[in-house]
């Protein structure tokens, strides 16, 4: 297994312990209509309100598994989200939603913050993957 794949692996590992909050669907979309949608539109498909003042095409985000065929690319989706990595998603206007919301955490102290914001991106992960194909 390379470093990378065995750095995610203990990430997603940690996190599976941490509460509800990562693997709540619901979170996710609310956490998804909150800061995705003015781009992404409410239904994901890439026709928010935002899309016209962009210079960038937005992603239709319900088709992220058929573009990968047909699985959903999870790890790469949470980088994505989490901007920290490097790994840019329209070349770089996307915002850096893990320091955004490590940043607007409300949990005390900075590892507490750290795995507030991990569940977060990590539930608007779990949520894309729902919506796949809609």
């Amino acid at each position: 297994m390379t470093p990378k794949l065995l750095m995610a692996a203990a990430t997603l590992t940690a996190l599976a312990g941490a509460p509800a909050l990562a693997q709540n669907i619901d979170v996710g979309g609310e956490l998804y209509q909150q800061y995705c949608s003015t781009c992404h539109g409410a239904d994901g498909k890439g026709a928010g309100q935002l899309t016209e003042i962009l210079t960038t095409k937005v992603p239709d985000l319900v088709g992220l598994s058929s573009r990968n065929g047909g699985i959903f690319p999870m790890l790469e989706v949470i980088h994505i989200i989490d901007g920290r990595t490097g790994v840019r998603a329209h070349g770089g206007p996307m915002p850096v939603y893990g320091e955004i919301f490590t940043r607007s955490s409300s949990a005390k102290g900075t590892y507490d913050q750290v795995l507030e914001a991990r569940g977060m991106v990590l539930s608007l992960a779990y949520y894309l993957e729902t919506i796949q194909g809609q």
